[in-house]
């Protein structure tokens, strides 16, 4: 343990173009975990809070800590693990999580067991409302990130039409030389592979936290270039090369289409390939002590003849994207007013003392976890 641990904070699940989108079963492993506890209770009940100081006492204690923080909310936390031993996680909707193990691995606390039913049910008629508008609003959307992927896969066929691949995969062919020149294949090792989103389409937008996921890695290579230019393919090559060579890696996917890589951070060799164009850009700046960084630009493989062919689609089709982008974060946003409202006639409801209290002989218990 160091003298404060780190924090690291990433996002399990994401608002994306085929709607929400769970890597919740990556949090942490059912075979690596001491004890992992599923947090269950209704919106404002302090499920939250209750991770997070929780949190801020076991790293003044020197316990690494990763935040897994809201897609719909990037001021709250959904997941907490702790030294890689201890999770808490959010098991309410949309990211509905239950015990797998009950007793040998999982548990469950229900914050819902310290509020008064009788008052909550005194608003049950605008609690049944609001929820329907919460849904209502992320339905919306869903649909315009939808829309936008069409637009987005439009916008990327001019750029493909464009690209001298064999020149890609030249740049390809040097960035997997640079980065495993010096590492010896080790052909009997089944890597482990976690996933993840490094970045969000949130409330306020395109959110991001590769300056904490970052903050290890000694090498950086951050490829640049116009949808469809084959950054994604770049990084899945430097992911099936790290896989056949039996290193451990962290897959980061695009918050919008997560099927597409956005970031692979290979912890062994301290380096990380990204994407550093939109929804991604990462500003390296964020990272003073990294030793090397590398722009990879894409867009130089691409022939301007075709560019020129279609120059007016393609900038027809970054106004009409951007805009459909937004009015889905807009209603994102909408949604999480919509949902702060709801909290309300959860908190008068609620007893904070005896949370506390529950919180405290967590605490403790967690501890001994910790030691096992």
């Amino acid at each position: 343990m160091s003298e404060k641990g780190s924090l690291k904070k990433m996002f399990p699940g994401g608002n994306t173009s085929i709607g929400f989108y769970s890597f919740y079963d990556y949090i942490i492993s059912q075979e690596t975990a001491t004890r992992i506890m599923v947090i269950k209770g209704g919106p404002g009940v302090g499920k939250s809070t209750f991770m997070r100081k929780i949190s801020l006492e076991f790293r003044e204690l020197g316990y690494d800590v990763e935040f897994h923080c809201c897609s719909s909310d990037n001021g709250s936390i959904d997941g907490l693990v702790i030294d890689g031993k201890v999770a808490m996680i959010d098991g309410t909707a949309p990211h509905v999580v239950d015990p797998k193990n009950p007793g040998a691995v999982d548990e469950i606390i229900h914050l819902g067991d310290h509020w008064q039913e009788t008052v909550i049910r005194k608003f049950k008629n605008e609690v049944l409302a609001v929820n329907k508008r919460v849904g209502r609003l992320f339905n919306i959307a869903y649909r315009s990130l939808a829309e936008a992927k069409v637009i987005h896969d439009e916008w990327e066929s001019y750029i493909t039409e464009s690209m001298e691949f064999n020149q890609v995969n030249k740049l390809a062919n040097e960035l997997l030389t640079e980065i495993f020149a010096q590492q010896q294949a080790d052909y009997g090792y089944r890597p482990k592979v976690r996933k993840m989103f490094g970045s969000a389409i949130t409330p306020n937008g395109l959110v991001n936290t590769f300056d904490t996921l970052l903050q290890d890695i000694c090498d950086l290579y951050i490829l640049q270039g116009e949808p469809g230019s084959g950054k994604s393919a770049v990084i899945e090559r430097v992911a099936a090369s790290a896989n056949a060579r039996g290193l451990d890696m962290e897959l980061y996917y695009c918050p919008f289409d997560p099927n597409k890589l956005d970031c692979i951070i290979i912890p062994k060799l301290k380096k990380a390939v990204i994407n550093g164009s939109n929804p991604t850009k990462f500003d390296p700046g964020q990272l003073p002590a990294l030793d090397t960084v590398r722009f990879i630009n894409l867009d130089r493989c691409s022939n301007p003849e075709i560019l020129n062919l279609y120059a007016a689609e393609i900038s027809q089709t970054e106004v009409r994207f951007d805009r459909a982008l937004n009015r889905a974060i807009s209603y994102i946003n909408k949604a999480k007013a919509a949902h702060d409202e709801m909290e309300e006639y959860y908190i008068p409801a609620m007893d904070f003392e005896a949370i506390e209290t529950r919180r405290r002989e967590t605490v403790k218990r967690i501890k001994n976890y910790l030691s096992e």
